[in-house]
């Protein structure tokens, strides 16, 4: 296959992107990858944060509406690593680092992490009796204060009575329990 960009070279570095079910696939040689910022090949050893970061672009994180990059202005106040460093290096310097980058960190782990940015564990089948309609109550609750946000209020009333029907079942259980 030939190189997209250039049309003179084989193409070697092969991207997809997906967005929102939308498919992007870019083919380039190693020259025009490293010239578009794909790929970075004067490194002969590709460390395993170099490779997922290639894969993640951290930049889209920081909001690029704002003319001061964080690269450059953002640094811990306790040991002084700057966000620039943090990115190179894909390890903090101190614990204080995520207070200070935390303005930076949260859309990036929503990206990571599918929108995710708490922690809330497994809940075994056997032994998670209502937890599991617990946690869909309280997603559904989120989808519905970001419908009503985006004024999608048919999209919000299907949720509503979703969450009015999983509260019924669980006051049913609670019931069933009880006696």
């Amino acid at each position: 296959m030939e190189c997209q960009r250039c049309h003179k070279n084989d193409a070697s570095v092969h991207y997809t992107q997906v967005i929102n079910g939308k498919k992007d696939e870019v083919h380039l040689c190693e020259e025009c990858a490293e010239k578009e910022g794909y790929m970075d090949f004067s490194n002969q050893h590709l460390s395993m944060h170099q490779f997922l970061t290639s894969m993640v672009p951290l930049d889209s994180a920081f909001n690029k509406s704002q003319s001061i990059k964080p690269e450059t202005t953002t640094q811990c106040d306790y040991c002084g690593m700057t966000y620039g460093e943090f990115r190179r290096k894909g390890k903090f310097g101190c614990s204080h680092c995520y207070e200070s980058f935390s303005s930076y960190l949260t859309p990036l782990l929503k990206r990571v992490h599918s929108g995710n940015t708490e922690h809330v564990g497994k809940i075994p089948k056997r032994i998670g009796g209502n937890l599991h309609k617990q946690r869909e109550v309280e997603s559904l609750q989120t989808k519905l204060q970001e419908a009503i946000q985006a004024e999608a209020f048919e999209e919000a009333a299907t949720i509503r009575d979703q969450i009015h029907q999983l509260k019924q079942e669980l006051e049913e259980e609670r019931k069933g329990g009880e006696a």
